[in-house]
């Protein structure tokens, strides 16, 4: 392309990834081509005549009077049939499509390959209700493509743009770039094809946001039943190296109920993603008809490793919300996580430093919160524009690395204030091989309440049953300290009985091995009547217990006396226990009818148990 000298600028200053260039009267958050190379840059400060440029691409070799090309648009995303399934760079470059042409295991610098694919052809099949002369505006689907067997994609009439129908393309095989609609709007006709951009840092626009109603099912027992999380929801993950932060974020992404998934690798270390690469195509699940397909047809990768640029990170989050947005926009439910937010943080640093801003708290930026906040922001459940009326969200996961597993860390305060989920992770608990290592104690979530009438309609129990297992911990917690003094010998009776159902909550339903068919997925069905049984047994346990203590140890029918311990207890239902420790052995496969079925007969054995002993008083 062809540049006019008004339109270019030569560089007068490098330090690392940033830029200093005079002569070149760009825009902020423009998009620049620096040096011969021309490397990708995005002007983030303007002084007279000078603009200050981050680099997304390593900036050696770059020298002083080195050319500096505007392009007069700032850093966008091509959205359309093509993305799912595909990796790409913090600035939605194909990776695999780099590979082929340079025939390289690195990216060139300035390499210039457009998101998706201009030659391959789609089947495209226009809209029932499009008709010519309709008047159609922002968001309205004109046809659909199955981009993969997971995903229908909806083509949608671009924001910003309305009329009146001219002419629509009849169903076949057309590309991206080929016009599937004409419209006409005061005289002047614009062509719309597949393909749209938007610019990274703005937010798609929407009707209105809606209440969060319905809940994100990961799979794990521990985040389903206690710290829940709403479709449209924002969740922070952190914890130090080694606990599980990515094994959680790949689990989400793998059996979550979203709609599909956008993983960005954001400054994480490179095998990480290379992990994903191999065991997503592995995975499969089943459509309605009962084919298995691959996963990877709802999951879209965004890999910016640890050994890119770090202003790189920074683009990969705006990359990856907003294709999430995208497909929000056509009425899917979808996912993003972010692993980790942590890596996006330093590299804000970096660059204020290189800035000469004046630091905040550990040399983070005074705008950190802000910026943190205006990407979780994006998150939501929301009214879609266009017709047919719909809704759509995104849900947003960040995980979070604070060194040493300082959860007082800036960027972790920062994240805290803002999601309404917490999943905080501990150390002990992974050293111990407990998995999720989610610490009851000190994570909470803030979508309980909304989540209630979907509970009434479907499992009207379960928030009795979610109550009492938060009790038991707490008071398991609370008995701790004294156990440790003075020994579980010492305790009352009905404290050994918490401990042992505290035990059971613990180690028997909210651990679960990823590696085994039965546990490294459970539905919510399971998961709430594996924690009814067990608040059951610890419910009648303490009734028995306390009304022989009350009856001075006579048992109700017998007339012997002798007062009923927690050790006579577990001697008498050693069977029933170990019942109860193999509930999770249950296959989720099986189906609803049968989980349901099995776990109703160890409830009804449970209370046969207790009613027919002499020392049970059954309500």
């Amino acid at each position: 392309m062809v540049t006019s000298n008004k339109d270019r600028g030569v560089v007068q200053a490098v330090s690392g990834p940033v830029v200093v260039a005079r002569d070149c009267p760009a825009s902020m958050y423009e998009l620049v081509r620096v040096g011969h190379e021309r490397i990708v840059g995005e002007v983030i400060r303007l002084e007279g005549s000078s603009v200050t440029i981050q680099c997304y691409e390593a900036t050696d070799a770059l020298a002083v009077g080195d050319p500096v090309e505007r392009t007069g648009m700032p850093l966008t995303v091509e959205l359309g049939p093509g993305l799912m399934s595909s990796i790409f760079d913090g600035i939605s470059r194909p990776l695999e499509k780099i590979a082929v042409l340079s025939q390289s295991v690195f990216i060139p610098r300035g390499v210039d390959v457009p998101s998706l694919d201009r030659e391959r052809q789609w089947y495209f099949e226009p809209d029932p209700s499009l008709t010519v002369g309709r008047l159609v505006t922002a968001g309205d689907w004109i046809g659909s493509v199955q981009e993969t067997p997971l995903i229908l994609h909806r083509v949608m009439v671009p924001p910003g743009t309305m009329g009146t129908v001219k002419w629509f393309a009849p169903a076949g095989w057309y590309t991206i770039t080929d016009c599937v609609l004409e419209v006409t709007h005061q005289g002047a006709t614009k062509p719309i094809t597949m393909m749209q951009r938007w610019p990274v840092r703005q937010p798609r626009p929407i009707v209105e946001k809606l209440v969060a109603n319905t809940p994100l099912i990961t799979g794990q027992r521990v985040l389903d039943t206690l710290f829940p999380c709403v479709q449209g929801g924002t969740c922070a993950v952190p914890g130090a190296f080694g606990v599980g932060k990515t094994v959680i974020s790949q689990a989400l992404s793998k059996y979550s109920n979203s709609d599909g998934i956008v993983y960005v690798g954001c400054g994480e270390r490179g095998n990480e993603m290379a992990e994903v690469l191999r065991d997503f195509p592995e995975l499969t699940m089943s459509l309605p008809n009962g084919e298995q397909v691959s996963i990877m047809n709802r999951t879209l990768l965004v890999a910016n490793t640890s050994n890119m640029p770090v202003a790189a990170r920074e683009a990969s989050i705006y990359t990856g919300i907003t294709i999430a947005e995208y497909y929000r926009d056509m009425g899917y439910h979808m996912s993003m996580m972010a692993d980790s937010t942590s890596r996006w943080a330093e590299a804000l640093r970096e660059i204020s430093g290189r800035l000469a801003e004046m630091p905040a708290d550990s040399g983070f930026p005074a705008y950190l919160a802000a910026r943190l906040a205006s990407f979780y922001e994006r998150a939501g459940r929301v009214k879609c524009l266009g017709n047919p009326e719909r809704t759509g969200s995104v849900t947003v996961v960040g995980a979070v690395s604070p060194p040493g597993g300082d959860f007082s860390d800036p960027v972790t305060t920062a994240t805290l204030s803002t999601v309404s989920v917490f999943w905080g992770l501990d150390k002990r608990l992974a050293s111990r091989k407990f998995f999720p290592a989610v610490n009851t104690s000190i994570s909470w979530s803030k979508n309980v309440q909304a989540l209630e009438p979907w509970y009434e309609a479907n499992y009207p129990d379960f928030p009795s049953i979610r109550q009492m297992v938060r009790q038991i911990l707490q008071m398991e917690e609370d008995l701790s300290e004294i156990v440790a003094l003075v020994g579980r010998d010492a305790l009352a009776e009905g404290d050994k009985v918490i401990l042992a159902a505290a035990s059971m909550i613990r180690e028997d339903c909210l651990q679960q091995n990823s590696y085994t068919s039965y546990d490294a997925f459970c539905p919510f069905l399971k998961s709430m009547l594996m924690l009814r049984n067990i608040v059951l047994w610890y419910k009648l346990a303490q009734k028995a217990i306390s009304e022989t203590d009350r009856d001075g140890g006579t048992g109700t029918t017998s007339g012997l006396s002798s007062r009923l311990t927690f050790a006579a207890l577990r001697d008498e239902q050693m069977d029933l226990l170990n019942r109860l420790s193999r509930m999770k052995f249950l296959e989720p496969n099986m189906g609803e009818h049968e989980l349901r079925q099995n776990l109703d007969a160890l409830r009804d054995d449970i209370l046969k148990s207790f009613r027919d002993r002499d020392w049970a008083i059954v309500a």
